[in-house]
Formats: structure tokens, C-alpha cells, sequence
């Protein structure tokens, strides 16, 4: 505004042959370029008085559809005299990725205090996965209010972002770990049969064994809860996922992926907190079984790194690799297998080479699979009813479950499927 006033003002001075007109205009006009080169020059991230963003997020993995809140500060990183009036004249603006808002913008509670900007407010993930919050973006004005500069300031926070997941009752896994035991004419000690100690603080409150606390008095935890209790090899079929870039023009198959995510990660935390060593174990062209460890519920440890497991999960780059990747994970399981191993498959519609794979797992142990179908007009129904046929003809507990329905009718479809 005041350059083109400048300008204006020349021109006509130089029109009407007015010096002192012209002399005002250049002197706006040079005003604004004096300005200009200051705040290109002078910038808040560097010199004594260098502004540095200080970020958290609490909880941090975020879930998916709950609220987490984000902390923001900005602060010099050695305070000046003129510290205090440069954060009076910031306008900050923070960036965050459109997966981690269910809003157009944030709406954040901003309170500046002396020597530093304090900012507060709410991000409510849509999606589940690794996303960028930041960098801060800022705009300062000059002294004089000629002239203003926008920048960056600090690094992007990574967020990562959970699968929800329900709390599925237990008692139906360890219904049908019995069950799959006592046809085999074997037992494995229950957890009640593991060696009791005394309570220590920290000890997870679930694995306090109550019946011994009323015995003697004191509180007695388990010292292994996992003892006794067969372990879970939970398979989930990425090809029921969209790759990345195919995401946004298919909400519908986003959605449909993030309920197998979603029901995988249930089930796996489930039996975690059952008392199973459970591993979740996603297919691949280039699987590693072996090498990949059974978590254990201590500490509440087990199912935060489980979930941690599925947050960079996405679906193939190219739609021939599901299968193919179904049948070395598959080949690779079986290969890996342990005495009285569970396998629980949450699987697309597969075509005939990967669902025979799958079907020949069967053996001893347990297996039940949840087939994710497509909707009934759709041509890969026809190959998610095969899978169910496939897998029931080896000994494999199957069902078909639509991706609409809730993961609690899912769980029960998969404790009671046909065989």
C-alpha cells in the first residue's frame, strides 16, 4: 500500500513538475524497500534473540477418532530487551496435516506470557497412521507496520495414530484354546497354575491373583501370566487395504481396510490381555516369521507395541501381490509354527493358488479366519465364498463377515464359526 502510494506520488509530481511531490514519493517508496531488506535479512530463527518451537503431544500415539491435545511454545532461545516486543508483533499459524483434524482449522487457546507464547489445543485424528503436525508458521511486521514477512519456524512433529479397537471378551479365546486342547487329549497349565509372588508397584493390576490376595492377605500377583496359554499368530491380509496413493479417490475401500486393521489389532490386544504371546504378522512379498517375536502382556507393554506395528501398514503397490504375498506369508507361518500355536486370519477374497496355500496350514492347533467379503454384487464375492469353502474342507473355523458390521459381532462370528 504505501510503495504503490510512493509510486503514485512520483509520477505525479513528475506530471505536474512538483519536486517536493516527488522527493515524498521516492522517500515512501525507498521507507518500504529499507523495510523490506531488514526483514529479509533479519530473521527469527537465528541471532541472540533466535525464536525455537517447543512442541508435545499428550498421548502421543494418538487414537484414531479420539481427541489428543497439542502443546505448542515459542520462546527465545536466549531472552533480550527486545524479545518481549518481538513476540507481541508475531502472528503464529500452525500446520497440521488434514488427517489429524476433523475441522477445517484448529481452534487453539494462545496466551502470551513475557518471554514466550504458550498455545494449547485439540487434534482429533481421522485416519489411522504417521502424519506431520507443524512446521509453525509465522508473520511479523516492522517496526513502522510497512512491511510484512512470513516463515517457518521449527521442525514438524511426527503423530502417529493408533487403530481403534474394541475390548473383546476374553473368555471365548480361552474357550477355544480348551476346546482345541481337549480334542487333542492335551492340557497346558492354566494361568492359574503359575507361580505367585508377592505385589510389587508397578505390577499391572490385572495379573493380581485375587483368590490368593483373600487367602493370606496380601496382595499375590501372577509371575508369568502367559504360562500355559497357547500362542497367537494373528494374520492380516493386506490386500484388504488400498495402497496409499488410490486412498483418497476410494473412501470406501479405506474404510473397508481400516476395519480389517482395526479388527486384527482387537483381537490381537484382546488375547494379549488374556494372558496369550500373540504377534501380529501383516503379509508380504518377503515375509520374516521367523525372526519376529511373540508379545507378552507385561507391564502393559505387549499391546502398545502392537499397535505400534500396525501404524505404517498400507495395501500393495501392485493388486497381483496380495496374493502372492498371502501365500509366502503363509508358506513362511507354517514353517515357524510352534506346538499348539493359534492362527487367527483376517483375509480378503483370495483367488485359487493363496486360498489353498491358507487351507493347508491347517493341522494341529487351532485355526479360525475371518473373510472380509465384498459387497454381495460385487465380482470378488464369488471368491470370498470359495475362501470360506477352501479353508472349512482343511479344518479351518471360517466365516464371512461384512466389513459394515461391528467388530463384537465379528469377534463372535469368529469364536463360533462353522468348520
Amino acid at each position: 500500500m504505501v510503495l504503490a502510494a510512493g509510486a503514485a506520488l512520483a509520477v505525479l509530481g513528475v506530471t505536474l513538475g512538483l519536486p517536493d511531490l516527488v522527493g515524498l514519493g521516492v522517500a515512501g517508496a525507498l521507507a518500504v524497500g529499507a523495510a523490506w531488506c531488514w526483514m529479509a535479512v533479519r530473521r527469527i530463527d537465528r541471532g541472540r534473540g533466535a525464536l525455537h518451537v517447543t512442541r508435545r503431544v499428550q498421548p502421543n500415539p494418538a487414537v484414531r477418532g479420539q481427541f489428543t491435545t497439542a502443546r505448542l511454545t515459542v520462546a527465545a532461545t536466549r531472552a533480550t530487551s527486545s524479545t518481549a516486543t518481538t513476540l507481541a508483533r508475531l502472528r503464529i499459524s500452525e500446520q497440521a496435516a488434514h488427517e489429524l483434524c476433523d475441522q477445517g482449522s484448529l481452534r487453539a487457546q494462545v496466551a502470551t506470557v513475557g518471554d514466550h507464547i504458550a498455545v494449547r489445543y485439540r487434534l482429533r485424528p481421522l485416519r489411522r497412521g504417521r502424519w506431520p503436525l507443524g512446521p509453525l508458521l509465522t508473520t511479523r511486521v516492522d517496526l513502522f507496520g510497512l512491511v510484512s514477512a512470513t516463515q517457518e519456524l521449527g521442525d514438524p512433529t511426527a503423530v502417529a495414530v493408533w487403530p481403534r479397537t474394541v475390548e473383546l471378551p476374553v473368555r471365548g479365546s480361552r474357550a477355544f484354546g480348551e476346546h482345541e486342547r481337549s480334542a487333542s487329549g492335551a492340557r497346558l497349565a492354566s494361568s492359574d497354575d503359575s507361580v505367585l509372588r508377592d505385589y510389587v508397584a508397578g505390577d499391572d493390576p490385572r495379573r493380581v491373583h485375587w483368590a490368593s490376595a483373600a487367602r493370606y492377605g496380601q496382595l499375590m500377583v501372577r509371575a508369568d501370566e502367559s504360562a500355559g496359554l497357547p500362542p497367537v499368530s494373528v494374520l492380516l491380509d493386506r490386500g484388504l487395504l488400498p495402497h496409499p496413493e488410490l486412498a483418497a479417490s476410494s473412501p470406501r475401500a479405506l474404510e473397508d481396510g481400516e476395519w480389517a486393521v482395526e479388527c486384527a489389532a482387537s483381537i490381537g490386544v484382546s488375547l494379549l490381555q488374556a494372558g496369550h504371546p500373540v504377534r501380529l504378522v501383516p503379509t508380504s512379498l518377503a515375509p520374516v516369521v521367523s525372526g519376529t517375536g511373540f508379545r507378552v502382556n507385561r507391564s502393559g507393554e505387549g499391546p502398545a507395541d502392537l499397535l505400534d506395528a500396525t501404524v505404517d501398514l498400507h495395501g500393495h503397490h501392485v493388486v497381483a501381490d496380495a496374493d502372492r504375498s498371502v501365500v509366502a506369508t503363509s508358506e513362511a507361518l507354517r514353517r515357524d509354527r510352534r506346538p499348539g500355536e493359534i492362527t487367527v486370519a483376517v483375509l480378503g477374497p483370495l483367488g485359487s493358488v493363496a486360498r489353498h496355500t491358507v487351507a493347508a496350514m491347517a493341522g494341529d492347533g487351532l485355526h479360525r479366519a475371518l473373510v472380509v467379503s465384498a459387497r454381495p454384487w460385487a465380482p470378488e464375492h464369488a471368491d470370498a465364498l470359495e475362501t470360506v469353502a477352501a479353508l472349512r474342507s482343511t479344518g479351518w473355523h471360517a466365516a464371512l463377515v461384512d466389513p459394515s458390521a461391528s467388530l463384537e459381532h465379528a469377534w463372535t462370528l469368529l469364536v463360533e464359526g462353522s468348520r
